[in-house]
């Protein structure tokens, strides 16, 4: 049975593997928690002159280095002056340099959100008129390339290393507290403290150019990590280290001196390492808490102590889950997990999903905040996948639950056909017994002086015989136990379980670094807000959506009419992509058509200005109508689609 168990593991930790770095890689750049949801000039804005500062406006504050926000001129030289501050709420502003010449500036921001997530974008705007630039913002984006990658690797290795703690070492103090004399359970709660211990220290150094440059280089910066240690998210991570010291010294006692006391002490110390344990894994879990999600936004006060729950949960289902799983595979014969641990166990799953239901549906109404924003955002897709996950998980353990049942069911039966068994055994050993004391007293003299010669020999053959046959009966234990059918059951199922629970962990850790759904759905309503204040002044702005059926063909067309009238006009073309980023695509063009009056269509093909951005000037429209707005984007050689709408002009 022992050549089935290591393809078995080796296949889970492949799973592991495989499904981290499937997500991992197409999670990309972090997605931004704090949206820019204004700016002052807007995007795409043509003012008659210079302004002397830029402002910019986030669903939420946002701490700011020297350079978060910059402005750089048609050539890429920076025309900002002074360090940015806030000017209130959260609205940040840079200054300005005096007597700006005409042409198309570009506005790049590069912040950290209150949930500890970097935030990166741009934008441009004209003075006078639009004009070529010579700026980029193909890599304004935060937390991306392979410092993004370790970042988002050291979270997941976290998140797995907490669970495997705190869940391993409850299923040993609450279900099967024979397993701390058990190395294989000794080595998987070790195993979960120094996976989250070297994931904290590695986040650490990491941190600083994750949330800055991005450079591998700058990964062992003393500088950035000294900063890192004043922000929020630094002195999380130092306060996780610290409760991990606590946590190695639970370890050292829950493994060395508990066995080694009597049943009485054990029953005190059982009740103080509970308390203890508790204690430091609320303190774990709060340290994410603290930094994330759940202490910025609504009902940061509540939030967090229900998401400090929730780890809980998580790590007590899934973590006693990987306890099981080891148990029942690398428990020695002389001491199996038995039925009542697997009950016990079953009882607190059944509690930590209880908990994680309540728990995640005031977490999902808090960071999703409307039932269109499950299919309408990434966070809500995100989110309906792992509700399948957990769905399925627990059908799966559903049906453990009712190997657990057989299981205990058989072990009755075993234990009463033993004693049975033992009794028997015991009046054929008396009567052999009776035998042998007749037959002795009548041979004893014969064999006496014999007997004396042989004493060293033989007793070196009874030991290894002794030996033989302990190995012989282990091995017939083994062979027992394993050929089990509920046993059996209950291991692949459990298996199945551990499966899912990893794919499980990494939809989860993606969650943690996507935008909320409530955050995203603020930032189209501002943006919204922000077309309809340009309508009332004149322009119209028309967004359309487009899918060229290619590989990355998806994206939103905006298209900007100043002073939308008969006449000359000022067209601006904008391409983003899903996400609201810039799209840089081959080819833009634009018609338009006056069905009414048999007018067009009127072709325009717009300059390319900088990324994501057409600009067109002196575009005419002959008189005033409903003239239909058709765009037609090509995204590769062969993949293209047009798109239209119809708004009033003049």
């Amino acid at each position: 049975m022992t050549s089935t168990i290591a393809p078995r593991v080796r296949t889970l930790v492949l799973l592991l593997l495989a499904a981290t770095g499937l997500l991992l890689a197409g999670a990309g750049p972090v997605s931004a928690h704090a949206a820019l949801t204004g700016s002052d000039p807007r995007q795409g804005a043509v003012v008659d002159k210079a302004p002397q500062q830029v402002s910019l406006t986030f669903s939420e504050k946002v701490a700011l280095a020297d350079d978060s926000l910059r402005v750089l001129d048609p050539k890429g030289k920076r025309v900002d002056r002074g360090d940015p501050a806030g000017t209130g709420g959260t609205t940040y502003s840079v200054k300005l340099h005096s007597g700006l010449p005409d042409g198309t500036y570009t506005v790049t921001y590069q912040v950290v959100s209150e949930d500890s997530h970097p935030v990166a974008g741009a934008y441009t705007f004209s003075i006078g008129a639009p004009s070529k630039t010579s700026v980029s913002v193909d890599d304004q984006a935060a937390g991306g390339g392979v410092v993004g990658v370790l970042y988002g690797f050291g979270r997941y290795v976290s998140y797995a290393g907490f669970i495997v703690l705190v869940g391993g070492a409850a299923f040993v103090l609450g279900c099967w507290r024979g397993g701390t004399a058990v190395r294989s359970m000794q080595r998987l709660v070790v195993s979960g403290w120094l996976a989250l211990t070297a994931a904290t220290l590695g986040l650490l150094l990491v941190r600083g150019s994750y949330t800055g440059s991005g450079k591998v280089g700058d990964i062992f910066d003393l500088d950035l990590l000294g900063q890192v240690l004043q922000t929020k998210t630094g002195a999380a991570l130092v306060s996780r280290l610290l409760l991990l010291a606590a946590a190695a010294l639970f370890i050292a006692v829950l493994f060395g001196a508990y066995d080694k006391r009597d049943d009485e002490e054990k029953r005190d110390l059982t009740f103080g390492l509970a308390i203890g344990g508790s204690v430091v894994a609320a303190g774990l879990a709060a340290s994410w808490a603290m930094s994330e999600h759940a202490s910025t936004g609504l009902q940061a006060g509540l939030a967090m102590p229900v998401d400090v729950l929730h780890l809980l949960a998580v790590a007590g289902w899934l973590g006693g889950l990987t306890a099981l799983l080891v148990a029942l595979y690398r428990a020695p014969v002389e001491t199996p997990v038995d039925g009542g641990a697997v009950r016990r166990f079953s009882r607190l799953a059944f509690g930590s999903v209880l908990t994680l239901v309540v728990t995640g549906v005031y977490q999902s109404w808090r960071q999703l905040g409307s039932w269109s924003a499950f299919t309408g955002t990434r966070y809500g897709q995100l989110l309906l996948v792992k509700i399948g996950l957990v769905v399925l998980l627990v059908g799966i353990a559903w049906i453990s639950r009712r190997w657990t049942a057989r299981l205990a069911q058989s072990g009755a039966a075993v234990s009463a056909e033993a004693a049975e068994e033992g009794e028997s055994e015991a009046d054929a050993d008396a009567d052999v017994e009776k035998e042998r004391v007749t037959s002795g007293a009548v041979t004893s003299a014969a064999t006496t002086e014999s007997g004396a010669a042989d004493t060293g020999a033989g007793s070196e053959r009874a030991a290894q015989l002794a030996r033989q046959r302990a190995a012989v009966d282990t091995a017939r234990r083994k062979r027992e136990r394993d050929a089990d059918p509920n046993r059996f059951g209950l291991r692949r199922s459990v298996l199945a379980e551990a499966g899912v629970a990893v794919v499980l962990l990494a939809v989860t850790t993606m969650l943690t670094s996507t935008e909320p759904g409530r955050t995203e759905e603020q930032a189209a309503a501002a943006s919204s807000s922000a077309t309809t204040e340009a309508n009332a002044a004149g322009a119209l702005t028309l967004d359309m959506s487009f899918d060229t059926g290619g590989e990355d063909g998806k994206g939103v067309v905006r298209i900007d009419l100043d002073p939308a009238r008969s006449g000359a006009n000022e067209m601006h073309v904008y391409v983003l992509r899903p996400n609201g980023r810039a799209f840089d695509i081959p080819e833009v063009k634009v018609a338009f058509t006056l069905e009414a009056q048999d007018i067009g269509p009127l072709p325009v093909v717009p300059d390319h200005i900088s990324t994501g951005h057409w600009s067109a000037s002196g575009v005419q429209i002959p008189m005033a109508g409903d003239w239909k707005i058709a765009v037609t984007v090509r995204t590769s050689d062969i993949d293209q689609a047009t798109v239209s709408k119809n708004a009033q002009i003049g």
